[in-house]
């Protein structure tokens, strides 16, 4: 058996993406593992950060971003491709670069691509998610927020990534074009991986975050939409994660490999554990609107944690 580990990133160090760590949280049970590397400013030092890692297991493919061809965030999805069409292992363990896995769910992984590995009946293998939020200690569980994603698929050349790379599809015949096409994809045939992603794309300094935000609404929405709303002043402020107090802690231990990255958290006295939510933030995040919390609370306290119209982007197999 052969696992492949592969992701895709852009100015991931700039942004504060822990992609190191993210490679190097996999790479004792990957016989390789594909980075597709876009087209970085020059004060970006990620592909530093990788070639550190020191192994020959590690590949990097350069590759140039073009949001104009594949808009609406579909070129995270495109570069997912790029990089998972160079990965030559029966199973193909996917990780962006902030989501790292706990050293203690490694074996657990390995045991179950052996286990499933001639079950052609499972396509992939789903993640429960630990999304972390403004700090190391505090994470987001509410209604707004996936519970479980695919990381794990087959080396299937019709099981492809989906809309914006945060999932998969098989999609027969895909012109490689519209990622977020409805018709004719599949989801997927899925087993449970038994483990954990730790997800550190919430946690960063306030103003490496709204620099973040930006980024990723000009993949999502258009350069010439962005440069509307920074004239609009809507980028002024700096990133107001809320009062952590009303989060739920996380008290247990992170991954080795974020010990110095998290090491480097130095923003405490700008996080808030206390006092109302910020009502004039220009552009909210979606958990902070008053739909989504009255749900998440009805979800917590009466339905014990069950989710009301859940979306998940597989079926779940009990295997």
């Amino acid at each position: 058996m052969k696992i492949s580990g592969f992701s895709m990133g852009k100015n991931a160090v700039k942004l504060y993406y822990p992609m190191k760590q993210a490679v190097m949280s996999i790479l004792p049970i990957v016989d390789e593992f594909v980075v597709a590397l876009g087209d970085s400013d020059e004060d970006d030092k990620t592909r530093e950060q990788i070639l550190s890692i020191g192994s020959d297991k590690i590949k990097i493919i350069d590759t140039v971003w073009d949001i104009e061809k594949y808009p609406r965030g579909m070129e995270h999805a495109h570069q997912t491709d790029i990089a998972k069409s160079y990965c030559s292992g029966d199973w193909l363990f996917y990780l962006q670069s902030d989501e790292v896995i706990h050293e203690k769910y490694l074996p657990v992984i390995k045991k179950r691509c052996e286990e499933l590995l001639d079950d052609k009946e499972i396509e992939g293998l789903v993640f429960d998610y630990i999304h972390f939020w403004g700090d190391y200690q505090h994470h987001q569980d509410g209604h707004c927020w996936y519970r479980k994603e695919i990381r794990i698929i087959r080396n299937d050349p019709e099981i492809h990534s989906w809309e914006s790379a945060q999932s998969f599809r098989k999609i027969p015949g895909f012109e490689g074009l519209n990622y977020r096409q409805q018709e004719g994809t599949y989801k997927l045939r899925v087993a449970s991986s038994g483990a954990k992603v730790y997800h550190y794309g919430w946690v960063r300094p306030p103003a490496v975050m709204q620099n973040k935000i930006k980024a990723f609404s000009i993949n999502h929405r258009g350069k010439a939409s962005v440069e509307k709303q920074v004239k609009e002043h809507k980028y002024d402020r700096i990133f107001d994660y809320g009062n952590l107090s009303c989060l739920t802690r996380f008290d247990e231990s992170h991954p080795a490999v974020m010990k110095e990255w998290i090491d480097q958290f130095n923003w405490k006295d700008q996080l808030r554990y206390e006092g109302q939510r910020d009502t004039t933030n220009p552009i909210p995040n979606k958990h902070e609107k008053l739909k989504y919390r009255i749900i998440s609370w009805i979800e917590k306290h009466i339905l014990a944690g069950a989710r009301l119209g859940e979306f998940k982007n597989y079926i779940l197999l009990k295997k």
